[in-house]
């Protein structure tokens, strides 16, 4: 009963350190992707079959707490903003002049026809503060050594997925890969990233794919053009007023 007891005592605070590494390992990943601030020009192309459609963007980013979203072309797009306000998420669409508030229930639906969600490119949730992180093993992705880690929503958390898997740069603390299961431990999505480049001052991945499991020939492809970190953007600069002013 005493080495029952020992070993128990031994066991719980190495589970409780391997639980907080996964965390700051992700938490260092996400920090390293976003900065205190960020504002990025990209473009996204569709894939399809038969066609391919392509959208320029531009991006601010504020924390975990603000996001902004401005379409650059097509023409038919253009103007249009997607706007996260802590939790709170806003689309101002500039042919009918109105800002609609999007319910929790469409953060899981495409943004814009993308194989990218709502919540992937509005980032409603945070990686590092809505799940419970846990490394699962170590692998090799385009010759970079990664932790593999397994990340499973609080309870509390408005999640759009039931996990999600990461493999994380041990170097660089570069998200090489992303796998998004639903609620039945389905696979949905599968992100790649690629082409490391300095951007912004920092190493990171210039190109993500969003390839669905189950749309053979169809995927998302993401590159950036430029990133800037940490440029002085204040809170009130993430408005449902100041929506309507960005060109």
């Amino acid at each position: 009963m005493m080495k029952l007891f020992t070993t128990l005592l031994i066991s719980v605070p190495l589970c409780i350190s391997y639980a907080q590494e996964a965390r700051d390992i992700v938490r260092k990943a996400d920090e390293r992707a976003k900065g205190k601030t960020s504002e990025s020009v990209m473009t996204i192309r569709i894939i399809r079959p038969g066609w391919t459609r392509e959208m320029n963007l531009k991006t601010w980013t504020k924390g975990n707490d603000f996001a902004m979203i401005l379409l650059l072309s097509p023409a038919k797009d253009k103007g249009t903003v997607f706007l996260k306000r802590k939790k709170e998420v806003w689309n101002w669409i500039p042919s009918i002049e109105r800002n609609i508030k999007l319910p929790p229930s469409m953060m899981s639906q495409s943004w814009m026809g993308t194989d990218f969600t709502n919540d992937d490119l509005v980032k409603e949730a945070s990686i590092a503060d809505d799940y419970e992180q846990k490394i699962t093993g170590e692998e090799v992705i385009d010759e970079r050594n990664c932790w593999k880690i397994e990340m499973i929503p609080k309870p509390d958390a408005a999640i759009v997925w039931g996990k999600v898997i990461l493999w994380i740069d041990k170097k660089d603390f570069l998200i090489m890969k992303a796998e998004y299961f639903d609620e039945e431990s389905i696979l949905v999505n599968t992100m790649i990233t690629s082409e490391i480049k300095m951007l912004g001052g920092k190493l990171l991945p210039s190109k993500m794919e969003m390839i669905p499991a189950d749309k053979k020939g169809n995927k998302t492809v993401l590159i950036y053009s430029s990133i800037q970190f940490d440029k002085e953007i204040g809170d009130d600069f993430f408005s449902t007023q100041n929506i309507q002013l960005l060109k």
